[in-house]
């Protein structure tokens, strides 16, 4: 319609306009999001990208347009941010090769900014700043699992020409005069739940790994250690929702999904010692210490 030349209004009335029902439990939230990014993806590579739209849209318009179009392909960036504290744990080098004073400021700009723009949504959409906090974990949830697959879906329909499908997502009515919130409890299997259990159980194993090789070398170097794993924490805290969401009201989890999770993250651990395989401690004969690599006691 904009790109047509039509003029909207946004209303924002006293009382709610509507009401309606949404998905509460995992997996129907997650089919849920996957539908829209997957939309956004199809709006991307169709005649109605705002880059390709007419004189009428205005500069704000095509902004706010490409904004919406865009966000599912954050999360392959989403995706090697989530996975590098654990490389760089793997690894035993940090992040970046030198704290330098110039990349220290742009550290510190970026993080005033991120600050400044949470400060504006808290304040612009009057909620808790828990409620915030839950919405910022969700986000990496939905932008590493259902993101992901609508970008996926999104290159196969554009490349191959298969056909996208989706499953509409059940709304709880509150039908269940005993617990309004039963269907929050309820956990259905999707691959959409591979990726996030892949990350934090990567994550975890990381942190295992970089603190035994801390705790045996022969130099302990706790700085690179803690460095480290604060940002694979950093990464968990905003899964933990997930996972105990994942866990449902009696911890019933699917077999599979930690069974297929955990093979996933040994198979990509071992595929990393294979790339980069620990050095074996050596000994100098004339001084009988050992060096300064690893090795399992």
């Amino acid at each position: 319609m904009h790109n047509r030349g039509w003029q909207s209004v946004y209303c924002v009335t006293k009382r709610d306009a509507f009401h309606g029902s949404a998905p509460i439990n995992l997996t129907d939230r997650l089919h849920q999001v996957l539908r829209w990014a997957t939309g956004s993806v199809e709006i991307f590579f169709s005649r109605n990208n705002p880059l390709l739209g007419s004189r009428q849209l205005k500069l704000l318009q095509r902004l706010a347009y490409l904004n919406v179009g865009v966000y599912p392909f954050t999360s392959i960036f989403l995706i090697v941010y989530c996975f590098l504290p654990a490389l760089s744990l793997f690894s035993g080098h940090f992040i970046v090769q030198t704290l330098s004073v110039a990349f220290l400021i742009y550290l510190l700009t970026i993080t005033l900014c991120l600050m400044g723009l949470a400060i504006l949504e808290v304040k612009w959409s009057g909620i808790a700043l828990e409620e915030w906090w839950r919405n910022e974990q969700f986000w990496l949830i939905s932008g590493t699992s259902a993101h992901l697959a609508a970008v996926v879906q999104g290159l196969l329909k554009v490349i191959a020409g298969i056909d996208i499908s989706f499953t509409l997502t059940s709304k709880s009515g509150g039908e269940d005069i005993d617990d309004a919130f039963a269907d929050l409890y309820l956990v259905k299997w999707t691959s959409l739940m591979i990726p996030p259990i892949v990350i934090a159980m990567v994550n975890i194993i990381a942190i295992a790994v970089a603190f035994s090789r801390t705790v045996y070398s022969t130099v302990p170097q706790w700085s690179k250690f803690v460095g480290g794993a604060f940002f694979s924490f950093w990464v968990l805290a905003h899964l933990y929702p997930f996972a105990k969401g994942l866990m449902g009201r009696r911890g019933k989890t699917p077999t599979i999904v930690f069974v297929w999770s955990g093979l996933i993250a040994i198979t990509l651990s071992l595929l990393w010692v294979s790339i980069n395989p620990p050095q074996v401690a050596t000994t100098d004969s004339s001084t009988g210490t050992g060096g300064s690599t690893f090795q399992f006691p």
